[in-house]
């Protein structure tokens, strides 16, 4: 990594997902920010965790059966080690973590900004993966022969999805608060996930892949939004691949503003208002 002299003539390295224009201009190529190895020990240990949360996750389990506060703590205890194993790939390389987050801003109008675009973003990217999903379940009833699955109440009127008959929907349902220590321990871990999926998925593993693509930034979308998507094996098949188009999206937020703060206000704000919905929604038997 080339490094850069700031005003006090010291010289700091810049994660090549974020560098300014002025070095993108200068710099030949982008460069790797850990070994190689330790990207792929993190990649297998993802993917093991994603396959044994498909393996062990709902299954003939009632929504009532699963011990919310532990499994909370045990994916924040997940999460804390991504980060941890993320912070000593970088040191390998004498790399900061902080510079994983790119160029930010403390004062008030940068963070205002920030949270505002997240909202934007957040409502256009929901509206994107609708669309994706009715055309998911579109061509899957005419590959099948069978009529799009919608639910009906007694009068007549359609519904969510019975949880029992779509994966991700009752994945949702089992994880969902249902009282109030619960939300306030959801509140808690969907801040930390938000943080700590953004760092690894949009800071590390983009600007990774970047490198690995020899500084093309299309590289470091497409993987680590795949990578985004098989993280998320215990909700299925059609959710892995809504979910790999939101870490796209998530990924090209992040390279327009050149920073993570806003990613992560939008992923924190996406996970706490889809567990506190789906838990409003179950407790009124809509779900």
């Amino acid at each position: 990594m080339e490094p850069i002299n700031d005003p006090s003539g010291n010289a700091r390295a810049e994660a090549p997902g974020f560098t300014s224009r002025t070095a993108e201009a200068t710099a030949p190529k982008a460069t790797s920010i850990a070994p190689a190895w330790h990207t792929v020990v993190l990649m297998l240990g993802i993917l093991s965790v994603s396959l044994l949360g498909a393996y062990r996750h709902p299954g003939g389990h009632g929504v009532d059966a699963v011990n919310r506060i532990r499994t909370y703590g045990v994916t924040a205890a997940l999460e804390l080690v991504l980060m941890g194993w993320v912070a000593f790939g970088l040191r390998l390389n004498r790399i900061p973590l902080r510079s994983l987050f790119g160029k930010v801003s403390s004062d008030f109008r940068s963070i205002a900004l920030d949270a505002g675009i997240a909202i934007l973003f957040w409502m256009g990217s929901l509206m994107v993966l609708a669309t994706i999903a009715m055309m998911w379940i579109s061509i899957e009833a005419a590959i099948t022969h069978k009529p799009i699955p919608i639910q009906t109440s007694k009068g007549g009127h359609p519904t969510l999805p019975v949880p029992s008959d779509d994966q991700a929907a009752r994945a949702v349902v089992q994880l969902a608060p249902s009282n109030g220590k619960e939300i306030a321990c959801w509140l808690l871990l969907c801040a930390l996930v938000g943080f700590a999926e953004e760092l690894v998925f949009r800071g590390y593993l983009q600007q990774q892949f970047t490198a690995w693509a020899r500084g093309a930034a299309a590289g470091g979308v497409l993987f680590s939004a795949m990578m985004f998507g098989a993280a998320h094996g215990y909700e299925g098949m059609r959710a892995m691949f809504l979910l790999a188009v939101f870490g796209a999206l998530f990924s090209l937020l992040a390279l327009f503003r050149r920073n993570l703060r806003a990613g992560i206000f939008a992923h924190s704000w996406h996970d706490a208002f889809a567990g506190l919905m789906v838990a409003l929604l179950h407790s009124h038997h809509v779900l």
